[in-house]
């Protein structure tokens, strides 16, 4: 039998009658295969900046609060946003809270364990534009890296987000980025992860700013450095400031206090 570059296929009429059919198939798998790449080929979302509930009961209870706060609050000049850490302006940081932060008309906004995930979702279901703040301080991002659900680089993607949604939410209020606080007794490597994301990020707040004032608007977004103040010089955090490394004591919110309120003022 002679060569034939189509196997099974003898006739010249058949050859005829199947090319165009075969040259559809082709087509067809070429197409099929170009979409798959092009799909396989687009960045997945990371989920630091894709909104999610929370799902146990403790923190559905505090991000159901957090809402009806948010929707249900008088116009408020200072709102604070955030996770554990401003939440706990509630707790061990209620007297430093009452006599230096209250005064100012502010709103906690804190939930125990969120995540920028978390604060976009609380975001999406109550805005904060009808509450009309002068100012928004925003602490957020050590969950993400320390429940290990996001790496350096998705965490910053997830601030970000968030500190572009309030400003989006309330155009007239100055943001205040707190960068993410320092975490473990000693050096470590998610330290480093932490001073990346800060370097970052007050990068990313110069270059906001010169957008806005190119566009002739005020710049809203302000980073606070804090972090330093909360390490030795041998770069061990005191207990009595952070009594498990990473929330802070009534003298760690004092030295919050004293160097945010100056600004909300």
């Amino acid at each position: 039998m002679p060569a034939n570059r189509c196997p099974g296929i003898r006739s010249p009429l058949l050859r005829i009658v199947t090319a165009p059919l075969l040259g559809l198939v082709c087509t067809a798998l070429v197409t099929t295969a170009t979409a798959s790449m092009t799909q396989d080929s687009a960045p997945a979302r990371p989920a630091s900046v894709v909104p999610a509930p929370r799902d146990n009961a403790g923190a559905i209870a505090r991000q159901d609060e957090c809402i009806r706060r948010a929707r249900e609050s008088a116009p408020t000049r200072v709102v604070f946003v955030g996770d554990s850490i401003t939440q706990s302006w509630e707790g061990p940081g209620q007297a430093v809270w009452a006599q230096s932060i209250a005064p100012l008309g502010a709103l906690n906004l804190g939930n125990s364990g969120d995540r920028t995930e978390h604060v976009l979702w609380r975001l999406e279901q109550a805005p904060l534009t009808r509450l009309q703040p002068a100012h928004i301080v925003l602490l957020i991002g050590t969950n993400n890296l320390g429940h290990g659900t996001s790496n350096a680089d998705e965490t910053l993607k997830g601030i970000e987000t968030v500190a572009a949604m309030l400003h989006e939410q309330c155009p007239d209020a100055d943001i205040h980025i707190l960068e993410v606080f320092p975490r473990g007794e000693t050096l470590n490597p998610m330290r480093g992860d932490i001073c990346q994301i800060n370097q970052a990020l007050r990068a990313w707040a110069t270059s906001m700013n010169q957008a806005l004032t190119d566009a002739g608007a005020p710049a809203r977004f302000h980073m606070n450095d804090l972090g330093d103040r909360f390490v030795l010089i041998d770069g061990r955090i005191p207990k009595a400031l952070m009594p498990d490394f990473l929330h802070l004591s009534p003298a760690g919110y004092q030295i919050w206090a004293d160097a945010i309120v100056p600004n909300l003022k």
